[in-house]
């Protein structure tokens, strides 16, 4: 194992008090892994997200900023991403004239750290300068969660050797790009009042406006002064403050707060109904005139309370583990759960990086509907609703790409981005070991699955919701439009005699072009027999919304064609010897080989290093869990002599590649009782972002993985789950733990639920409902009140 990606500095049991497993601690500044804090470290609010870089500059940092929904496409031979918009964070600081950088002069204190309660960044260094001065440098750091468009940043110099001349130049840089390319044309720098700095930018294809401001303010000796003497400079693309020096006394306070705000014309709040830019423009400069007024203090009491309103006091989860690092990791993923999420806009999604890199361009994949939506429909049911009101909004880009295939209905993109589109996945990837030359990435071609992903995310949101006007507006809709597309994808097999679903991809993606992927076979079954059943209900029960859609998708005809098909699909079935289910039709003739190299990996991915993507797929080995999510998504379709068959079977062929994977084994492995398995599967994919290999997290860190550390917990170790529309809760805590509290929404009751190795209670603290039936470990009950079963 190379230790140099192992030689950790993160700590994460430095919370006392009140924050006690609330930090995540970088205990040592090392410049060849700024990545990984700057990942996860990020901040951000769902509208806007911006990576941990410092304020100060180095060689190997990537500095982003991104606004939600504001794709552009570089040029016409690549695809749509977020783009990288202008840096407000930056600022040089000069003490004694010498530029603070830690890769000069001595580092004699080190600690920065992210309060994931009052979602601060917050860094504490001892410096010595190349002279030989001795200063104290403080960084505190947030995104508003109250007010979208606010960031504040705060630096707190404190002379330590002697009397010092303190003094910074700091701005709007719109110099930044992603990886290279630069999607911005260059707009209007302006001062406003001598004090308020403003930047305009527009995206070179999509024309969105984007609109920076920032402003400074300075305390010294703990009373605000008046701002330093300044010089004004507009370069291309950037705007800046020369201030002058201040002097600084031995152990007195220099206190620099920087507010900035950033606006778009794509923005869903603006006050006026006709965009305009110089509206905007006005708008804007207003906000940072109003919120530099207001002060850092008391926004960050605005903020911090949003925080606890929204996410800590709505969705609490609390586990008392011998290893409370477990209480840490989910608060880290319910974190950056909130600050990924556009909760303020339908019109956009979750990125696979969420705002926290470039990696996956900021494009959406079925990791929100099957690994991150649970959490909000659950937890935050309107977000739920807004996360699949945004598939409906991009129905058009799905028709457009079943047409361009010659199929019928909603073929789902690959990759999404803004709405219309459509299908945005890269067609060239990394090199092949092997040739030479780039890798064409398939999964925007023949990766299907998708489609059924998003019907089975739209009915498990209306089977634990009971939302109705989501079904009636949306929700129908999009069942009833995705399996018309899996009809039309169907393929006869006349040998055969039943439907063949030929040239695909499958969750597992070492796999490509193969014939009968058994998730995506079942799935597609799944997904026309529910919208069969929709339509007899909609007929009978809802004429009005019957006939809309049936004039928009001719359900009628459709409806004899999915009759005529659904029962002659083939579905995989476990094989008479061994009860193994073909993953694929070729899954089993293929070789195997020893991967015990590949599943001791410091660094996924490794195996490429060894073979080609046309090697692998002629080998027994799965980049992730395939079969198995179709067991946790279909679960009644298997017993569970047969699920446990296939675990022994492909668990140990799997590499777990992705990030997505280690949770649903950990679900699967709770499910059969091995709980120690299930334990260790949740410790590794808590670990994708806070272990100890500082590179797992350089791209971004990985949203699948955080929404189904959740899942571990509530689904996996709490045992919830909805199956068919009935409620079941089965808990199973693994040794470790002895109590495991957290809260659902079940049909817009709360249910409050409290396990211990002895008793599961739940409590339901609302009555929409009179009562909630349920079963719990086979056996049904009614929730009236207060439920308490033994466990022993």
């Amino acid at each position: 194992m190379s230790l140099s990606t192992n030689v950790t500095s993160m700590k994460y049991n430095k919370g006392e008090g009140a924050y006690k497993n609330w930090v995540v601690t970088e205990e040592k500044f090392d410049p060849k892994f700024l990545g990984k804090c700057e990942a996860i470290f990020s901040l951000g609010n769902g509208y806007i997200g911006q990576r941990a870089a410092t304020e100060e500059r180095y060689t190997n940092e990537v500095r982003n900023l991104f606004v939600a929904g504001t794709f552009n496409k570089f040029s016409e031979n690549e695809v749509t991403e977020l783009p990288n918009a202008a840096d407000v964070l930056w600022m040089d600081i000069y003490l004694n004239g010498e530029l603070f950088n830690l890769k000069d002069g001595k580092i004699h204190e080190y600690q920065r750290y992210l309060n994931l309660k009052d979602a601060q960044l917050v860094r504490r260094i001892k410096w010595e300068s190349p002279l030989g001065e001795l200063f104290e440098l403080k960084f505190l750091r947030f995104i508003s969660l109250a007010d979208r468009h606010v960031i504040v940043n705060r630096v707190v110099a404190t002379p330590l050797s002697g009397v010092a001349c303190v003094s910074l130049t700091s701005g709007i840089n719109g110099q930044m790009t992603n990886s290279g390319a630069q999607h911005f044309i260059e707009g209007e720098r302006r001062l406003y009042d001598g004090t308020y700095m403003q930047l305009v930018q527009t995206t070179s294809e999509a024309e969105i406006d984007f609109v920076f401001n920032s402003t400074h303010r300075f305390k010294l000796a703990s009373a605000p002064i008046e701002a330093p003497a300044a010089l004004i400079e507009m370069e291309r693309r950037t705007i800046f403050m020369n201030y002058q020096p201040v002097k600084v006394a031995q152990n007195e306070e220099f206190v620099v707060t920087k507010f900035s705000t950033v606006h778009t014309s794509r923005d869903n709040d603006l006050p006026f109904a006709t965009y305009d830019l110089e509206k905007l423009r006005e708008y804007s400069l207003n906000h940072i005139k109003e919120i530099s007024d207001i002060g850092h203090c008391a926004l960050f009491e605005l903020h911090k309370k949003a925080w606890d309103d929204l996410v800590w006091s709505k969705a609490p989860i609390t586990i008392t583990s011998d290893n409370e690092f477990d209480q840490l990791a989910i608060r880290f993923a319910q974190y950056h759960l909130t600050v990924m999420t556009p909760a303020h806009d339908n019109r956009m999604n979750i990125g696979a990086k969420g705002l926290s890199g470039e990696g996956y361009k900021g494009h959406t994949f079925w990791d929100t509907e099957i690994f991150i939506l649970p959490y909000f429909i659950y937890q935050k049911p309107d977000v739920a609703r807004s996360l699949l009101e945004y598939r409906y909004n991009t129905l058009p880009g799905a028709h457009k790409k079943a047409q361009g295939n010659g199929l019928k209905g909603a073929q789902f993109p690959w990759e999404s981005a803004w709405m219309d589109d459509g299908e945005v996945t890269p067609v060239w990837g990394a090199a092949d070991i092997i040739t030479g030359k780039a890798t064409k990435i398939w999964t925007g071609f023949i990766e299907l699955h998708i489609t059924s992903d998003v019907a089975f995310a739209t009915w498990q949101y209306y089977q634990i919701t009971k939302d109705q006007d989501f079904m009636d507006k949306f929700g129908y809709e999009l069942i009833l439009d995705t399996a018309t597309f899996w009809a039309s994808r169907l393929e006869w097999n006349e040998k055969a005699s039943e439907y063949h679903i030929n040239n695909v991809i499958g969750p597992d993606e070492y796999k490509e072009h193969i014939n009968n992927n058994a998730f995506t076979n079942y799935t597609a079954q799944w997904n026309i027999k529910i919208a069969m059943a929709y339509y007899e209900e909609l007929k009978q029960n809802k004429p009005t919304i019957f006939a809309k859609l049936d004039e928009k998708l001719d359900l009628t005809t459709t409806y004899n064609i999915w009759e005529q098909k659904v029962d002659k699909i083939y579905l995989p079935q476990p094989r008479k010897e061994d009860l193994v289910i073909p993953q694929d039709d070729t899954y089993l003739t293929l070789p195997e080989i020893d991967l015990t190299k590949y599943r001791n990996q410091e660094n996924v991915g490794s195996i490429y290093k060894d073979y080609n993507q046309e090697q692998i797929i002629s080998m027994q080995v799965s980049k992730q869990a395939d079969i198995m999510v179709l067991f946790y998504l279909l679960e009644d379709l298997f017993d569970s002599d047969v699920k446990k068959a296939n675990w022994e079977y492909y668990e140990p062929k799997t590499l777990h590649d992705s990030s997505l994977s280690l949770s649903t084994h950990c679900i699967l492995a709770s499910d059969m009782g091995d709980l120690e398995m299930a334990y260790s599967l949740f410790r590794k994919a808590t670990e994708i972002d806070l272990g100890p290999n500082m590179k797992t997290s350089d791209a971004g860190i990985h949203s699948a993985s955080l929404g189904g550390i959740w899942q571990c917990i509530v689904n996996g170790f709490g045992g919830v789950r909805m199956l068919n529309g009935e409620l079941r809760i089965s808990p199973k805590l693994p040794d470790a733990w002895s109590k495991l509290e957290f809260q659902i929404n079940w049909q817009r009751d709360l249910l409050k639920i409290n396990i211990t190795k002895d008793t599961l209670t739940i409590h339901k603290a609302t009555t929409v409902n009179e009562k909630v039936n349920l079963t719990i470990f086979n056996e049904p009950y009614s929730l009236i009140d207060t439920l308490t079963i033994s466990l022993k």
